[in-house]
């Protein structure tokens, strides 16, 4: 799944080749992606893109009204959640033949759900594989349109998020730290990847429960998810969108990674495995050399 630090490279990345460009065709391929039904896609065509930003790991491509537009017609947010297999596929040369409409389907390969294409023949398409059809395309006037948008929590790279914030939302529930930082209503952008990447650079077990943190714990914390996620931010920069994935997974410290070595003690990467995912640590580091349990049969590490 794509987090903050891939969702704010491919921003960039869209925002540089199609501020500026008009939407000459916006065609829906999964009716299902589809979230909302007014304003409707096609008021997109003819107009203008004047900007590519994120929330959290939402896309938000701007898009102001195109000349002979009704009057009342403000601008467009064609918003995007890419959810676990969504992806972004840049054309230089868009295809121009029909989009055929459909319902569902349970390919496991990666399918179009949406063609926007320019004024100057490039184009993206949004992408969706798997079986389990996540992927969220909103057309609104206001990005605070979607719950999902306006009820995101703090953006971890951003100057409200300070130590302080953080051991606020640490102490309001006593609950496992690496569902705090997966929390989009807490903070904005992290989920399973980059929450075991923080939590082995600041040497904390997953499942360690918020309200146990002392101040100077909160102040790790804190620091290794800024320098965590800039980091992360600075690999993607500038890379095309078919090369974020390999990036990302090449940054890894411990997810991913489970039997290969540690790169801090060389200790090897473990792993807990749930119902439809799994996080990866390093016992050495992270919860001094005590094995985590898997959760299904067994008590966490607290």
């Amino acid at each position: 799944m794509p987090e903050l630090p891939e969702v704010e490279a491919l921003a960039r990345f869209l925002d540089e080749r199609t501020s500026g460009r008009t939407l000459v065709a916006a065609d829906v391929a999964a009716i299902a992606a589809l979230k909302t039904h007014h304003p409707p896609v096609s008021d997109l065509v003819g107009g203008t893109v004047s900007g590519v930003t994120r929330h959290g790991k939402w896309l938000d491509l701007a898009v102001r009204p195109g000349a002979g537009a009704p009057t009342d017609r403000g601008a467009l947010h064609l918003v995007l959640h890419l959810a676990r297999g969504g992806w972004v596929r840049w054309h230089e040369s868009a295809p121009t033949t029909p989009v055929r409409p459909r319902l569902g389907g349970s390919s496991r390969g990666a399918a179009l759900a949406l063609r926007l294409r320019f004024d100057d023949g490039t184009g993206v398409d949004l992408t969706e594989a798997g079986t389990r059809k996540r992927l969220a395309v909103h057309v609104v006037h206001d990005p605070q349109e979607v719950d999902q948008v306006r009820t995101l929590g703090v953006e971890p790279l951003s100057a409200e998020f300070t130590p302080e914030v953080l051991g606020r939302l640490l102490a309001a529930r006593n609950q496992q730290v690496k569902g705090l930082l997966r929390d989009q209503h807490a903070i904005a952008g992290i989920g399973n990847a980059y929450s075991d990447e923080i939590l082995h650079v600041a040497r904390v077990s997953p499942f360690r429960l918020t309200r146990t943190f002392t101040d100077d714990d909160v102040a790790a914390l804190h620091e290794a998810t800024v320098t965590t996620l800039r980091a992360a931010v600075a690999t993607s920069a500038g890379r095309p969108a078919a090369q974020l994935k390999d990036a990302k997974r090449s940054q890894m410290r411990v997810h991913g990674r489970t039997g290969e070595a540690c790169p801090v003690c060389g200790d090897a990467v473990r792993e807990v495995s749930f119902a439809d995912s799994s996080l990866q640590y390093c016992a050495t580091c992270q919860t001094g050399g005590q094995v985590l349990a898997d959760r299904r049969t067994s008590k966490f590490l607290r």
